[in-house]
């Protein structure tokens, strides 16, 4: 059986004029998702399943979905997003209230939370700081070699 992962991001700051991932948090979440998948997991983005933004779920649905995703994921792992992003944030919550392994993917010399900050004082969370795209995904790499 392989493990699951629940990849969090912002979601509606990233959307374009047309209603669409802007393509350079596309493609950073794609190549994400694609070291996810080379270290077998299957990921759960909801950036994906909802087309980048071409096929929106309703607000019970993506609720549903995210939810019910991250009570059976094995790892969340999550770019809180600066500004914050609600959604985002609840996720983050409903994953150290289900005591999953967290990641926080932060970017450095950005302001975060001070919850999301302080989460590992309460929760099994790992934080990556990362300076751009290359870094961040050998930060991600690094981690999952770890493991």
């Amino acid at each position: 059986m392989r493990n699951h992962v629940f990849l969090a991001a912002p979601f509606k700051q990233l959307l374009t004029h047309d209603k669409v991932v802007d393509s350079q948090s596309m493609s950073l979440i794609k190549q994400v998702m694609q070291l996810l998948e080379e270290a077998d997991f299957v990921v759960d983005n909801a950036h994906q399943r909802e087309g980048w933004g071409q096929h929106m779920m309703t607000p019970d649905e993506c609720t549903m979905a995210d939810f019910e995703a991250i009570k059976k994921c094995h790892l969340f792992m999550a770019f809180p997003g600066y500004p914050a992003s609600p959604g985002t944030h609840i996720e983050i919550g409903w994953a150290s209230a289900f005591d999953k392994p967290i990641v926080l993917l932060l970017q450095e010399n950005t302001t975060y939370a001070y919850l999301v900050r302080g989460l590992g004082t309460i929760g099994r969370v790992n934080y990556l700081y990362y300076k751009d795209t290359a870094d961040c995904l050998l930060k991600i790499k690094q981690f999952l070699n770890d493991k």
